[in-house]
Parts: structure tokens; sequence; C-alpha cells
């Protein structure tokens, strides 16, 4: 039996979301992201790519290329919530779907062709999801989610497209190799050093030559680039909060020392929530006291999963809650209400310099393990005279 794979995506989704409340931006170049010139575009209209703009583009170069675009800072939770009405949507009709991002999503109707055809089915939903949302959407059909990513973006903006079982190596090769997913920027670079510019060369040379060049990547890209991908439709479910807390061996006062416990507590979940693509709207924290008695306090903050906004929230919340100044058994921290979007969210207020450290971070952690690099008060952390942990050191 051919798979069915369709794949879903939301275009220009923030844009497209700010003109539903402010139809005076349709047709207009529009840049969301940080206001400042320091700041960087998270999405753009097509009118604006036009200009040669781009996501995660400095917004001072964007300024430059066009002059007369609009920027609009961007509503995180605007966003969020769209994207779980279109996910209701979807859970709603079909049998298994998959969601890769916020605005994107995996969709497998294998089988479901001798009942109505699935090219069909994938048309009304994406019309139900344009009459309940009013956003533009595009997709794609083919056997395989590579090959209708792909599609979907020669279908943008706002259309459809098939690719029929069999056709997909002659669909692919006239396009560029940036099309493959998997080849970013230092991939393409070393391929037009090889001369290999347009997909259907790609396609003609040896696997064995891939796999010299680019190793076990090299394989996969080449796969890619003949239509072939046999990863499956993972079925979504989305994970609601994650949470750690310390339970110490002696009851504490150390104020200065359970701060410093609670920065390296919140470093080590804002890197899961990076490591996951995802961004926390709900910071909670946690203490039980000696007598038992437990207590928590939250706030809601702009969705984010950057280590310095949730640090400054984690000890305040922590300064309002420690109000007995009794002996503390337990400290927790909880980040709840996620979403999936990935670090794209937090280019509307974050500068090029910060988004650049957190990632150089995270590359050390992934690398040489979560507690390679940190911040030097989450480090230093141990109240004195006592051990913090079970199991903790001395």
């Amino acid at each position: 039996m051919n798979r069915n794979i369709v794949h879903i995506d939301l275009d220009s989704f923030f844009v497209s979301v700010e003109r539903l409340t402010n139809p005076a931006l349709v047709g207009k170049p529009v840049l969301v992201g940080g206001t400042s010139d320091r700041g960087v575009v998270a999405s753009c209209s097509y009118e604006a790519r036009s200009f040669g703009i781009h996501s995660a583009m400095p917004m001072k170069m964007a300024r430059q290329l066009c002059p007369e675009a609009i920027i609009v800072r961007g509503d995180h939770g605007e966003y969020s919530k769209y994207s779980d009405i279109i996910t209701e949507i979807i859970s709603e009709d079909v049998p298994l779907y998959e969601k890769p991002s916020i605005d994107e999503f995996y969709i497998d109707f294998t089988g479901m062709d001798k009942f109505f055809g699935c090219y069909k089915l994938a048309t009304e939903l994406r019309q139900k999801i344009t009459r309940n949302t009013g956003l533009p959407i595009s997709f794609a059909l083919s056997t395989n989610k590579t090959v209708s990513k792909v599609g979907t973006g020669e279908a943008k903006p706002n259309g459809q497209k098939e690719i029929p079982f069999g056709t997909e190596k002659d669909f692919l090769a006239p396009l560029s190799i940036r099309k493959i997913p998997m080849v970013g920027d230092k991939t393409y670079q070393l391929l037009r050093g090889m001369g290999i510019a347009w997909i259907h060369t790609l396609q003609e040379m040896p696997i064995e030559l891939m796999q010299q060049v680019l190793g076990e990547n090299g394989t996969v890209i080449w796969r890619k680039a003949n239509g072939i991908d046999n990863s499956p439709v993972v079925p979504y479910s989305e994970r609601k909060s994650i949470s750690t807390e310390r339970t110490f061996d002696k009851d504490t006062i150390d104020v200065k020392a359970l701060k410093n416990l609670l920065i390296g507590m919140t470093e080590k979940l804002t890197f899961q929530l990076r490591s996951e693509d995802k961004l926390t709207a709900c910071v909670t924290v946690k203490i039980r006291y000696s007598d038992f008695n437990t207590y928590t306090m939250q706030a809601r903050i702009p969705y984010t999963a950057l280590d310095h906004v949730l640090i400054e929230k984690v000890t305040t919340l922590f300064d309002k809650l420690y109000q007995k100044r009794m002996l503390i058994r337990l400290i927790g921290i909880r980040f709840s209400h996620l979403v999936q979007g990935g670090h794209q969210y937090s280019l509307f207020e974050e500068t090029i310099e910060q988004i650049n450290l957190y990632q150089a971070m995270d590359k050390i952690r992934k690398r040489y393990g979560k507690n390679s690099v940190s911040r030097a008060a989450g480090m230093d952390f141990e109240p004195h005279d006592f051990n913090p942990f079970n199991g903790g050191r001395k």
C-alpha cells in the first residue's frame, strides 16, 4: 500500500495572525520581531521577502532593505491560541498527525484513499481551517514527509499541491539543493563547492561519494534528494509541564545558597525546554518547610525559554513566597503551559548577541553534558555546612 502523507504549513503565521486583528497590514511589507536595531526578524510577510528579507535577519539590516516596512513586536499568546485552534481542528478530523512546530503539521492519510480520496480530504481540511481561523494555509500530498514538505514550499503562498506516486524524483529534480530538508548554510556551501546547485545533479551522484563527504548525513541527504523517506508520522502529544525539585539532607535557611540552587535548577530546565523546542508561559516555585507545610506561588509570563528571563521570575517568586523565615526542607520549580515553537519566539525581544550566546551554550552542553557550562551562581549552590542533595557532594 502506498503511503499518503500531507504536510501543512501556515503561511507567514505570525504576520497572518497580526493581519486578522489589524487588516491595515494586509498587502504591506510587515516584519514581526524585535523592534530595536539590535533585534531580529522572527517572521516577515511575502511583500517584505521581495526585498530580500528573511526570518532570523538582524532588524537593522531589514530596515535598510525595506525602510517602509511596518514592524510589529508580536503577541506570543495570540499565536499560541491560533495554533491550539488549528491543532484541535486537525485532531478531530484525522487519524494520525504530528506537530513539529507551532505552525506546521504532518498528517498520515494512508488507507483513507479507498474511501474519499486523500487529496480531497486534505483540501476539505485546509478549507475548514481557513474558514474557522481566517488564516492562509498551504499543503502538499505525496508518499513521504520529505517530498510533501518540499511540495508545500512550492505550493506557497496559500496553495496546495499533489505529487503522485512515482513522480517524486522528477518533481524534485529541477529544484535547488537548498530545498532539501537538512541542507543548511554550511552544507549548501560545501555542495556548491563541489559544483552541485540543483537536486538532479545530486540524484545522479554515487551515494558512496556523499557518504565520504558528509558521512551518515550524506546518505540521508542523497535519499531525500531521490524522494526516499520512510520516516513515520509520529503521533502528537503535547507535554504540559516540566519540573524539578531538591530535598535537602538537612533543613536550611541559607537564602543565598538557596537562590544559587534555584538558578542552577532553572538553567537545567530552560536547556531542556530549548532542546525540545518548547517554551513556557507559567512559572511556579514550591517551598516545603521543616514542618512539612508546602506552599507554591506561580506567575504567567510571555512565552520564553531563556535563562535570564526565567531566572529573574523564579527568584522574584521565591522572595515573595519565602516569608516565614523557617528552615526549608525542599524547593522546586515547574514550567507549565508549554507550547511548541522553537527559539523563534525569543526573536521578538532578544538581541543577536543573546541568541548567539544561548546557541553556543547549548552546543557545549549537548557535546559535553548539561553540567558543562552554567552561570557561576548556579554552580555554587551548596548551603554552608551541609549537603543539600540526597546523594549530592559534601
